[in-house]
């Protein structure tokens, strides 16, 4: 589903207009990127939580040459599903 896709059922099953659900949408997703970019988690009882967390540094290789790279360090968005969620998609 993409979010243009999301943005027509979501405004089908709220009653809002097309261009009100993306607007609130927008917020919504804008509202759980501030927190992640500031390095706080964002849960969601019984559905999940999106966090950050860092990886290290580490060595790999370039898969034609063979030849060893740097790939830096970095943070990454990790979601974990919670157990309503987990249980709804795995029925």
């Amino acid at each position: 589903m993409t979010k243009t896709d999301f943005i027509v059922k979501y405004a089908g099953k709220t009653g809002e207009t097309k261009k009100r659900a993306a607007e609130l949408i927008d917020t919504f997703l804008g509202t759980i990127e501030s927190a992640l970019v500031k390095g706080d988690p964002v849960a969601f009882v019984g559905w999940g939580t999106f966090q950050v967390q860092k990886k290290a540094a580490k060595e790999g290789r370039n898969p034609k040459t063979g030849q060893k790279l740097k790939i830096p360090a970095k943070k990454v968005v990790k979601f974990k599903a919670g157990k309503a969620l987990a249980t709804k998609v795995n029925h």
